[in-house]
């Protein structure tokens, strides 16, 4: 009984460390797990059935790649065997031609084996990088089409971090894991087929550790995906941080405030240290305790090989000779090779996983605003639009508009007016459906904007919002945006149109100058122009102005008024201005309060009525005189 003590021993300690891992799943099963509102888990099964249809298109080029591998793998399989052949062969007399033959067929299987494994890569990497351009196409696709309510709740970092960081952690799933774990386990059961072949009883005691394998990897998989899934957030948070904070660096250096943002950062980035030291030790546990299965497997061959049974005498009924062990020891070690490998696949599965789960909760969120089944196209528009008794708000319960009913006849100019938050631009969104209504009806010539498609709808409006966004590029990429059929000629027409020609004829390059991120290197007075120059180009039938004069100097505001004069001629004109001077020749004023409308009319009309929007206009016309004097 005492030469069983050493198996008995490393037993015992296989067992211990097996009860402890039991022990720390059973805890982890038991620790609550944070799920934000717009992320939430999912299981393997689900996420593969989501990712391998984008695969599906490249099914042959797979097939290519799994039957190079069966020759690859060739190697794996059978050099213990030669190698176990030539030590029977150089134990006694041997013809040199015998072994140079086995050598010639060893050095040809592992040639055969590195030309398959390069093959392998090059189809996997241009394979793998198609599946993520198509997968990444979708995604931003998606966003695009996502309602301006669900975009206004999501920090653009965390779309960013989707777009880039997580497709290339899943780029890796396609491009090395899924045919590395497929070739893993074809390995796996090679060399196990081929062990009984050579010895059934050696190939049990190995078969004994597979037990401790599958239950180690399980658990390990658990913790992989929970310390991964708190890296993905770490780099998202950051992303996040630094989308908002080097847009907004020059307010940070203005107010001094440099050490408490950094403060902010260091919280982030020690919270992201942590997730990947906790995933590192993670991988760190499991990876050598694979190992130590490996050692002691290799130690049981040597201790039941080194008690006598090396001279092919019997153990169990199997003769075991000098040959037998030493192709043995070698395919324990292929055997375990692929085990140790998993590791890393594992890894990178489980890291592929955690950001698939990141993406596809964005691919779940579905467009709040969408066309109606029978939605029409509207091919053209006379520019009449009516609010019936229309409710609206942001925030359930909480009314922005409270029963608003108003026309614009075709042609027509009306001027929104009232205090910071009474429900002016929320009108012009919800005229575009970048909202819906809870109540009421909003019609474009007789017919309700939530049987039209918003594409269809969109295309008739030309919004000049007051925040005008400046994209990289050229002039004429930000004029143009997209159209290509618009000539140089009709693209300064536009610019002349509403006086931006005078700063655009100043560059070198006039129309091909270069802009900067968000337009950094214009004025805000020639951005806004842009922006006219922009809708005018488009030729919309309505034209809405929220704020446009608002951040535009008095020489910039001449310019434009003059502008607005001539685009009143274009079609129907919607403004919101808080500088009652730029609307004085509106056909009709609106003058909202808390989300109602309580006076409209003409300028004049209503002045003579002496009501808030007199006492508006008296107000700012003081504070006019003030400031020129």
């Amino acid at each position: 009984m005492s030469k069983w003590y050493p198996v008995l021993v490393i037993g015992s300690i296989i067992g211990l460390f097996s009860i402890v891992f039991l022990i720390a799943y059973a805890a982890l099963r038991r620790m609550p797990q944070k799920e934000s509102a717009h992320e939430r888990t999912h299981n393997d099964r689900a996420l593969l059935r989501r990712l391998l249809p984008y695969a599906l298109p490249y099914k042959k080029q797979y097939l290519l790649v799994a039957v190079t591998m069966l020759f690859s793998i060739a190697y794996d399989i059978l050099s213990p065997w030669i190698v176990g052949e030539i030590e029977k062969l150089i134990t006694h007399d041997f013809p040199m031609s015998a072994l140079l033959c086995y050598v010639m067929v060893y050095a040809g299987i592992l040639l055969v084996s590195l030309v398959c494994t390069y093959v392998q890569s090059i189809v996997l990497q241009k394979t793998g990088q198609k599946i993520i351009s198509a997968l990444r196409r979708d995604l931003f696709l998606h966003m695009e089409n996502l309602s301006h309510e669900q975009l206004h709740t999501i920090p653009v970092g965390k779309l960013v971090t989707r777009v880039t960081n997580d497709m290339n952690t899943i780029s890796m799933m396609f491009i090395n894991v899924l045919i590395n774990l497929l070739k893993n386990f074809v390995v796996l059961f090679g060399v196990l087929a081929a062990m009984l072949i050579l010895n059934k009883v050696l190939t049990l005691m190995v078969l004994c550790f597979v037990p401790f394998i599958l239950l180690f990897t399980f658990i390990f998989k658990a913790f992989a995906r929970r310390v991964r899934r708190k890296v993905t957030d770490g780099y998202t948070d950051i992303n996040a941080f630094l989308s908002e904070n080097i847009s907004g660096m020059k307010i940070t250096q203005i107010f001094n405030c440099e050490s408490k943002k950094f403060e902010e950062f260091n919280v982030r980035n020690n919270k992201l240290a942590r997730a990947n030291h906790a995933e590192i030790f993670v991988f760190g546990i499991f990876r050598p305790i694979v190992y130590m299965l490996y050692i002691s497997s290799v130690l049981f061959l040597l201790y039941l090989s080194g008690r006598g049974y090396i001279k092919e005498t019997p153990l169990f009924g199997e003769i075991i000779t000098g040959s037998t062990v030493v192709s043995f020891y070698m395919y324990i070690s292929k055997f375990f090779n692929p085990i140790q490998s998993l590791a890393d696949q594992f890894n990178t599965m489980q890291a592929a996983f955690a950001s698939a789960e990141k993406i596809f909760t964005i691919f779940d969120m579905q467009p709040i605003v969408v066309d109606a089944p029978d939605a029409i196209t509207l091919e053209h528009t006379d520019g009449h639009i009516e609010f019936r008794h229309v409710w609206f708000a942001y925030v359930p319960g909480e009314w922005v508009l409270k029963d608003v009913s108003f026309c614009v006849e075709a042609g027509q100019t009306v001027a929104f007016v009232g205090a910071t938050g009474s429900g002016k631009t929320t009108i012009l969104s919800l005229i575009c459906r970048n909202y819906d209504i809870q109540q009421g009806e909003i019609l474009i010539d007789g017919i309700d904007i939530r049987k039209i498609k918003i594409s269809s709808l969109r295309r008739h409006f030309g919004q000049m919002p007051q925040d005008v966004f400046i994209f990289s590029g050229t002039i004429r990429d930000n004029l143009t945006l997209g159209l290509t059929d618009r000539t140089d000629e009709e693209i300064m027409q536009a610019c002349r149109y509403v006086n931006a020609d005078h700063f655009i004829n100043r560059f070198s390059k006039g129309l091909d100058e270069e802009v900067r991120e968000r337009g950094s290197n214009f004025s805000a007075g020639q951005r806004q122009l842009l922006s006219f120059a922009r809708t005018i180009l488009h030729r919309p039938a309505v034209m809405i102005l929220d704020e446009a004069t608002a951040n535009i100097d008095t020489e910039t505001e001449r310019l434009i008024q003059d502008s607005l004069e001539k685009m009143r001629s274009i079609g129907t004109m919607l403004i919101v201005a808080h500088r009652l001077s730029t609307i004085r020749s509106a056909d009709r004023i609106l003058v909202l309060s808390h989300g109602e409308i309580i006076e409209q009319g003409s300028h004049e009309a209503l002045i003579e009525k002496h009501g808030s929007y007199y006492h508006l206009y008296m107000l700012q016309s003081e504070h006019e005189k003030l400031n020129n004097i």
